[in-house]
């Protein structure tokens, strides 16, 4: 082993070696949880949701890949520490066919072998803590906006306000970064002409207050890299991880809602375009996935058997909520909870008209339910289907307009079921 070896080799390989597995499947259980959180609110929370899952997930990915990384350019260390205690003497260059030009080269470059394992034993390190800094940067940034954007959201709708949630996340945002780059700034212009006084204490404590939470440029591994290899390359090399994390996390959510975003499907027909003859499995309980298809109707199964058709219809805040306190002010305001219960029921029913084969479905009715896969209220209509004919007959079931459609003044498409007897 050489003498000036990384005193911590062996806890990096520990900790990567154990946490590289968990790391790999953390950006999916992200994407999991996002989709199984994101039908539970309203649009008010939609772009909150969207970056807070953006930041962890770059995080998770910084892990993921740095853990990786790490244990291959350990694995190059350790095998250049084997190989020379093999064949100490090193490369014998007269025994290789090559050129003059390409043997100087090469004997030029090579010829330290414990130059070559001491660099491959720092780069190993290097990589290990600037991945492990960078994500508990994104970390720390995303547990403080999510603290002052929940304390912030909390006390503004106990004063009777209800803020868009995207404007408030964004403020909060702005807030948690506003003093340190001030700070920054103050001092980088007039902090050799400050002297005691107000001003001069506020920067210190600012300096202070983010030092110790690991954001000083000299409490962390980004400054020790910085003073040593150059600050304009550190800068630029942090930028391009972070930048990179948070466009794969973004792209591979995009992905995951829209799988035929990825690939060369440009040619196949699209849902949104004679949308009566798609069948998407999402609307089929057999096939549907709990934790990525979004919270739509969905009946039994595409071939429905028995007499009577299941159609569930999940509750959507996003929709539904912004329709409730529109159309029936009333209802949400009722003080008995059981008449406050059938107000609501009455008004989502007059919201959610259902025809079936063009006809309007006589005699619908509405009961309280809710979808057991994914512990999510829901409205529950039995059909009657016995009068059907053998063949493919459509459900359509109709949608209030969400905030962003009524800005625009666009009616939403009901949806469409195609179900076979």
């Amino acid at each position: 082993m050489p003498v000036r070896t990384t005193p911590t080799w062996e806890v990096e390989l520990l900790i990567s070696g154990i946490a590289v597995f968990a790391m790999l499947q953390l950006p999916g259980w992200l994407d999991d949880a996002l989709l199984r959180l994101a039908p539970r609110f309203d649009a008010n929370w939609d772009t909150p949701l969207q970056i807070m899952h953006m930041y962890l997930k770059s995080a998770a990915l910084i892990l993921a890949t740095t853990f990786s990384i790490h244990l291959l350019l350990r694995a190059r260390w350790i095998a250049l520490v084997g190989m020379h205690s093999v064949y100490p003497e090193g490369v014998r260059w007269e025994n290789l066919k090559m050129g003059p030009i390409q043997r100087e080269v090469e004997s030029g470059r090579f010829k330290d072998a414990a130059a070559a394992i001491d660099g491959a034993d720092n780069r190993a390190t290097t990589v290990f803590a600037m991945g492990v800094m960078l994500a508990s940067i994104l970390l720390l940034l995303s547990l403080m906006i999510a603290l002052s954007f929940g304390v912030a959201m909390a006390a503004l709708l106990l004063a009777g306000f209800r803020p868009a949630g995207k404007d408030v996340f964004g403020l909060c945002a702005a807030l948690i970064m506003a003093p340190f780059l001030a700070a920054m700034m103050v001092d980088r212009r007039f902090g050799s002409r400050l002297r005691d006084g107000i001003v001069l204490r506020a920067v210190q404590a600012i300096f202070r207050f983010y030092g110790r939470i690991g954001m000083g440029r000299g409490s962390n591994v980004i400054g020790l890299l910085a003073s040593h290899g150059g600050e304009r390359r550190t800068v630029i090399a942090t930028t391009v991880v972070i930048v990179a994390a948070l466009a794969v996390a973004t792209l591979s959510s995009n992905a995951l809602r829209d799988p035929y975003s990825i690939g060369s499907y440009a040619l196949f027909p699209q849902p949104g375009v004679g949308a009566a003859r798609t069948v998407d499995g999402a609307h089929y309980d057999d096939q549907r996935s709990a934790a990525h298809d979004p919270a739509i109707p969905y009946i039994q199964s595409a071939v429905v058997t028995g007499p009577y058709l299941r159609l569930m219809l999940p509750y959507q805040p996003e929709r539904d909520g912004a329709a409730l306190r529109r159309v029936c002010a009333g209802a949400t305001v009722q003080r008995d909870a059981s008449m406050r219960a059938i107000a609501l029921l009455d008004c989502l029913q007059s919201l959610h008209p259902v025809e079936l084969d063009g006809e309007p479905v006589a005699g619908l009715s509405y009961e309280m339910s809710g979808d057991a896969r994914t512990d999510r209220p829901a409205l529950l209509a039995m059909i009657d289907v016995r009068p059907l004919g053998p063949g493919r007959h459509v459900l359509s079931i109709s949608r209030p307009a969400s905030a962003r459609e009524r800005q625009r003044r666009e009616t939403p498409p009901p949806y469409l079921i195609p179900f076979w007897r």
